[in-house]
């Protein structure tokens, strides 16, 4: 990330919420959400409690690499509900600070659900699937009108939010992996994003680039599709707990984190990872807290609550979620993102 760049915004920013502020008229009138996608997190953005223009973009800056480890989520229904979240707090005994959720690429901005968030003291992470887009095109600048409307409303909300674009790219199981995107493409469409939201002043935005674990995918070497550091802030990995591989922290993330070592230095997280349920999980969950809180560069992780090809949901194994439980209570994990 470049302070130049930011600071750039946010004058630009300030100098268009004048010009609007004395016309009358906002970017996109009353709807914060700015699409017209149709799904469920298109709906959630048509919000007519939208902030207005703020002068200022929200200053990310104390959140990139905060004195303590966030404690992340992905539940059902979050954040648009926040039911799951709740019950997942009762659950762990301590609020998750960091909340993912998955939208396709068309959907509307979920303002509703960064606010629904943000008033629990949590933060906003969206993984943007672009599954029916082609990575290509997006670089061309063929979804430029949505683009530039889903910029405008993030930029008017003007709460901060992490987006991760096209994750796992690395692997071939994804539309957007290694046997339909080069990373040529990729690069390209990442910056391409990257600017449009910069020039819209939305620099509210922290970016988590999100490569899969390299482990099943050896030969695909990171650094090709890495978009550089003034476009990424954060590294976050994508990674689980599996009984096929040895469970030691070093084992499951250290080949990834070493060959991103030799590209960047930004910050880690691990973006989404569970372990896999049966007798190790209570010490791969160990290994997990003690591998993150070892590494100062490490920012947090976000545990995967689903059941989804396995079952990831700590309710699935009592034990494991009892000493999940225990670890969890260190007070270095958590924190309100709204007093970093």
């Amino acid at each position: 990330m470049q302070l130049f760049s930011r600071t750039r915004t946010a004058l630009a920013a300030g100098l268009l919420s004048g010009v609007l502020a004395l016309s009358g008229c906002s970017v996109l009138g009353e709807d914060s959400g700015g699409s017209s996608g149709t799904s469920e997190q298109g709906k959630a953005g048509a919000d007519t409690s939208a902030s207005p223009e703020a002068e200022v973009p929200y200053d990310v800056v104390p959140l990139l690499k905060p004195d303590k480890k966030y404690f992340g989520a992905a539940v059902d229904g979050a954040p648009n509900s926040m039911k799951g979240v709740d019950t997942y707090t009762k659950m762990v005994g301590k609020q998750p600070n960091l909340i993912e959720y998955y939208a396709a690429w068309g959907d509307g901005f979920d303002a509703t659900g960064v606010r629904n968030a943000w008033r629990e003291g949590a933060m906003t992470l969206m993984s943007w699937e672009p599954f029916d887009t082609p990575i290509a095109d997006i670089a061309a600048g063929k979804s430029d009108a949505y683009l530039k409307e889903y910029a405008t409303a993030v930029r008017r909300l003007n709460l901060p939010v992490v987006i991760s674009f096209a994750d796992e790219f690395n692997g071939h199981w994804e539309k957007w992996g290694t046997k339909n995107v080069t990373s040529k493409d990729y690069v390209a469409a990442w910056r391409h994003i990257h600017e449009t939201f910069i020039d819209a002043g939305a620099s509210n935005v922290i970016w988590a680039w999100s490569p899969n674990i390299v482990n099943p995918v050896k030969s695909v070497k990171l650094k090709p599709y890495y978009p550089g550091d003034a476009y990424v802030d954060w590294v976050g990995l994508i990674g689980y707990w599996t009984i096929e591989e040895d469970g030691a922290f070093d084992s499951v993330f250290g080949p990834t984190r070493d060959q991103v070592r030799t590209f960047t230095k930004k910050p880690v997280i691990l973006l989404e990872t569970a372990a896999m349920a049966g007798e190790r999980r209570r010490a791969d969950i160990r290994n997990l807290f003690a591998g993150v809180a070892a590494d100062d560069d490490m920012l947090g992780f976000i545990w995967f609550n689903h059941k989804k090809r396995a079952d990831w949901r700590l309710e699935a194994s009592p034990l494991a979620l009892k000493e999940f439980k225990r670890l969890a209570a260190d007070d270095s994990f958590g924190f309100d993102v709204r007093k970093p």
